[in-house]
């Protein structure tokens, strides 16, 4: 039946592999349980009601990706759009989440609309094979720099002047500090925490040359017992293993629509609907081309359509069981290393994020030490692709370049794939090749001017 369903041999995989693969996406992900509901509750809104969403949000619409499309790709509440809700709109604009709820809603059919009108999928088309290749690659080098924060292997120095420090202490905490203020470094190696990371990243490496199978998995596993034997990791309090949601709390179908229409939110909604179109359109094409599934050199993307479709449904799916804009994430690429080259993997994390709702004491208990290693070794995976961009060519270099370098250095991947549908065509224009221009990287490359013009 899973063979049938899956089509297991025709990927080159098996059913271990794939759950393998699942729980390794499920590990490397499970940190939004926590941090949604911890980002959500600033903007007011129940901490549990967020938990609930987000697995139980997460959770289906992962699986429907796995049964629907066969992709090893997992959604729940992206993380830059938590953000920008609860600080941005909710916080920062002073509405209320409810009516935050039905703006993300509103963008979700907007995302369908493009969608089932092929509208997205011609843009993916039209986008060409360098700069895919390069959203590949710039994904590995963001995922990384989430994998060195986490660990404590990377920090930021800060330095502030008189001025600065004045304006963040005036706006609670936040604040831009000058160019020379902040400089990127190396982590504290005499942190113990620090050094089970870097354990954990050299363990799993020398595990990976072995070629052993299910590195990740035994290296986060290992990482972990070391991190509770030496007592840098400890037990919560009262700690069960299972515990049962209060689904009392739960906000579904709270959102208001109607006031998110009248109220004027043109430009939220255009936002949400803006970064969610690039940020997963980057994630589906740069997992979906490190699984082997797409080939973006040939054009070829079985099954975008129906995974687009799916990741749309998300977002709506998501804003009515009261959470933020559920969508592609990431860290599927970590599932993707681990082997992951069906919808199995998602089905499995799929059925961890649900489960989680039973064990969530039980998914604290890997620390970020465990899973940043993780991160880390699959930014390294998808580096492969970079040999095939022809850098000899700038107006293929540059753009592709710009994609690659934005992504980590920004924390978006949006700005990345913005920049460089900007610029594409500019250098071909200026270099008198735009024969070599789909039509579509036109109107695209005005969208985005217009956004960041208007944002």
């Amino acid at each position: 039946m899973l063979e049938k369903l899956f089509a297991l041999k025709e990927r080159n995989t098996t059913v271990t592999t794939e759950i393998i693969a699942g729980l390794t996406t499920f590990i490397t992900m499970a940190y939004i349980l926590f941090l949604a509901p911890n980002l959500l509750g600033i903007a007011g809104m129940d901490r549990d009601a967020v938990l609930i969403a987000t697995a139980l949000g997460g959770g289906i619409v992962t699986i429907f990706m796995g049964l629907y499309v066969n992709y090893p790709i997992c959604l729940a509440p992206g993380v830059g759009l938590l953000a920008f809700y609860a600080f941005t709109v909710v916080l920062g604009m002073g509405i209320p989440w409810q009516v935050a709820l039905g703006a993300v809603f509103i963008s979700g059919i907007v995302f369908l609309i493009l969608t089932l009108t092929t509208i997205r999928q011609h843009i993916v088309e039209g986008i060409p094979a360098s700069m895919k290749i390069a959203i590949t690659v710039g994904i590995g080098l963001f995922i990384t720099i989430i994998g060195l924060k986490l660990s404590g292997l990377m920090t930021i120095s800060l330095s502030l002047q008189p001025d600065s420090l004045a304006k963040i202490v005036a706006g609670n905490g936040h604040g831009i500090p000058g160019p020379s203020e902040t400089i990127l470094t190396m982590g504290n190696l005499a942190d113990p925490q620090v050094l089970l990371a870097l354990f954990g990243l050299l363990f799993t490496a020398i595990l990976m040359a072995r070629n052993i199978q299910g590195s990740f998995l035994i290296g986060a596993i290992a990482t972990s017992v070391l991190a509770y034997a030496t007592g840098n990791a400890t037990l919560p309090e009262n700690f069960s293993i299972m515990s049962i949601p209060d689904f009392s709390k739960a906000a579904f179908f709270q959102l208001d629509i109607s006031s998110a229409m009248h109220m004027g939110l043109v430009t939220i909604i255009f936002s949400f609907t803006f970064v969610e179109l690039f940020d997963s359109m980057g994630t589906l094409i740069g997992t979906a081309t490190k699984a082997g599934i797409a080939n973006p050199k040939e054009g070829k993307f079985p099954g975008l359509g129906k995974a687009m479709t799916v990741d749309a449904i998300g977002v709506s799916f998501g804003a009515v069981l009261g959470a933020s804009t559920i969508t592609a994430f990431v860290e599927s690429a970590a599932g993707v290393g681990a082997g992951g080259r069906t919808g199995l993997t998602a089905v499995t994390c799929g059925i961890l994020f649900i489960l989680s709702l039973f064990f969530a004491p039980l998914i604290t208990l890997v620390p970020n030490c465990a899973t940043a290693p993780i991160l880390i070794l699959v930014g390294a995976l998808m580096m492969e692709p970079i040999r095939d961009i022809d850098f000899s060519d700038w107006t293929e270099a540059f753009p592709s370049f710009i994609v690659i370098a934005l992504m980590p250095f920004t924390y978006s991947i949006a700005n990345g794939v913005a920049a460089g549908l900007i610029m594409y065509p500019l250098l071909k224009i200026i270099a008198g090749r735009t024969k070599e221009v789909h039509w579509i990287m036109y109107p695209l490359a005005i969208i985005v001017l217009v956004r960041y013009i208007w944002y």
